[in-house]
């Protein structure tokens, strides 16, 4: 049995800044905090503009949050058995090492260089999607990421819960 992903859809009604339209591959929760990886951010830089040692890699490096944009992540499919991989679903590995970045370029697989990430003091995630700023959406798949162009991921993480941007009212659930 494996845990499904959680993805973080910005509400239609967060306006501005980096999170405006974001989806977020969410990989930590807990009482200290939460970090995640915006998934549908291309940046204008292709992954050999960054790493000019490795060419052909003519795909676009993507922009992962605001947080320490030196720090590279790689999202990809298929297990390499290297030390650093962290497997999230069947589908779906994260590492930050760069010899398992580089050997997942030469397994020609789908992969994606994200920099930078998104992060949450403890407690500041769950008050965020309280007031509404938030949509958890739940998948047991990445298809969300593989299958979906990017400029389609919020939109389609949305649809995927039955919901149209102009349904959702501001303000959060309150009890």
């Amino acid at each position: 049995m494996s845990v499904p992903l959680t993805f973080l859809v910005a509400s239609p009604h967060l306006r501005g800044g980096i999170f405006e339209g974001a989806v977020i591959l969410l990989l930590e929760h807990d009482a200290k905090g939460a970090m995640g990886l915006i998934v549908n951010a291309p940046m204008s830089q292709s992954v050999s503009d960054l790493l000019p040692d490795m060419p052909g890699q003519a795909g676009p490096a993507w922009r992962g949050g605001p947080i320490d944009r030196t720090l590279g992540w790689c999202l990809y499919r298929t297990p390499l058995n290297l030390e650093g991989e962290v497997r999230l679903s069947a589908d779906l590995l994260v590492t930050s090492s760069l010899d398992v970045l580089r050997a997942v370029m030469r397994s020609s697989q789908d992969y994606m260089l994200v920099l930078g990430y998104a992060g949450w003091d403890a407690g500041q995630l769950t008050e965020e999607a309280r007031v509404g700023m938030w949509i958890w959406v739940e998948q047991d798949t990445p298809d969300l990421i593989w299958t979906v162009p990017a400029e389609a991921r919020w939109a389609e993480a949305l649809a995927q819960l039955g919901v149209t941007p102009g349904t959702i009212m501001p303000g959060g659930a309150q009890a």
